[in-house]
């Protein structure tokens, strides 16, 4: 049997653990792995690389991926999505193992309705909005990132009296800043899913002011709106998947913050520093066993499906199910958060 596999979208660290995992019981069943580069876009352009036990040697801590990553989307290029097809035939390809988030596993859904099949999804983000698993692979190493750049920015907040706004990412969901900002002792916590009232978000930070705290933390993910629909801060271009370059919200809220307190305010963006180092021990293991799981289900014919933590159990779901809705962060846990505002 012989397998390909790509990783699409947004690099995160743990890609590495999974691609690994893939080869290694692959070869334990006779099966021959063929990666293909930059997600879709080597799919389309048939660039590959052969990946066999040598390949895969030394990557488990690396972050990124080995092949390369694109937001390619074969739906957007005219003729790509035949020619993922005369690909997939032209290699001998069985299956596919498609590793990546909302985005690369929503062409993977579609492409088992339109004519390639034998597909298994990953699901790869740092945000961990995909539906039906419980935890994505590179959000732990993320939260970890971001609780340790909060708790650097505590201790020259503290030292200067200044409020520090820390934007990090977060497009739909505000998995992230939720729970980076709970671990790293956040002052107020901005998610997407609820608009900010600047009000409140001000009336928090005085409250600290009077009762002797001189400095605040806020912790905004990148795709927050205003509860004022006036105060937009985003672009209007769009990539190939429709999203809207996202950023800027950090610097927007601090001014306004300053403007309306009088408080000293800087912002720190933290960018793709979130995406980048060595994957945390709990992504190695969950990279690990999704990739032994996706061989898996190719080995029982399982196709159009994705890989999924329950629990603490590897389970599967329709692909089609997964990327149906994305999984926004949950009231209860936000009404905790809100416990430790101000």
């Amino acid at each position: 049997m012989k397998i390909g596999i790509l990783t699409g979208g947004g690099d995160c660290p743990g890609l590495n653990p999974v691609i690994r995992a893939v080869v290694r019981k692959a070869h334990c069943e006779g099966y021959e792995v063929i990666g293909f580069k930059n997600g879709w876009k080597g799919l389309i352009e048939n660039d590959t690389l052969k990946l066999d036990l040598g390949a895969v040697s030394g990557i488990l801590p690396k972050g990124g991926t080995i092949l390369g990553t694109s937001r390619t989307n074969p739906y957007k290029k005219e003729g790509a999505l035949e020619k993922v097809k005369q690909n997939f035939t032209k290699m001998g390809l069985d299956a596919l193992v498609a590793v990546g988030g909302e985005d690369t596993l929503g062409v993977a859904s579609r492409l088992t309705r339109d004519g390639v099949p034998n597909i298994v999804g990953v699901p790869k983000t740092i945000d961990n909005d995909l539906s039906c698993t419980d935890y994505t692979f590179g959000f732990d190493t993320a939260v970890n990132t971001v609780m340790e750049c909060i708790d650097r920015l505590h201790t020259t907040a503290e030292s200067h009296h200044r409020i520090i706004v820390a934007e990090v990412m977060g497009r739909h969901a505000g998995w992230i800043a939720l729970e980076a900002g709970l671990a790293g002792g956040a002052d107020v916590i901005l998610i997407p899913e609820i608009p900010i009232d600047m009000d409140e978000v001000c009336a928090i930070i005085k409250k600290r002011h009077q009762r002797g705290k001189t400095f605040s933390i806020v912790v905004v993910a990148e795709g927050a709106q205003f509860k004022d629909k006036d105060m937009v801060t985003q672009e209007e271009k769009l990539d190939e998947f429709g999203h809207v370059r996202l950023g800027g919200i950090g610097e927007f809220l601090g001014g306004e913050i300053e403007k309306r307190t009088g408080y000293e305010t800087r912002i720190s963006v933290l960018g793709h520093i979130q995406r980048g180092g060595s994957p945390t021990a709990f992504d190695r293991v969950l990279g690990t066993r999704f990739g032994v799981k996706a061989v898996e289900l190719i080995k029982n014919k399982k196709f159009g499906r994705m890989v999924a933590l329950a629990g603490n159990k590897i389970v599967d779901f329709p692909l089609e199910e997964a990327v149906k809705a994305l999984k926004t962060v949950d009231q209860e846990l936000y009404d905790i958060a809100k416990v430790f505002s101000g």
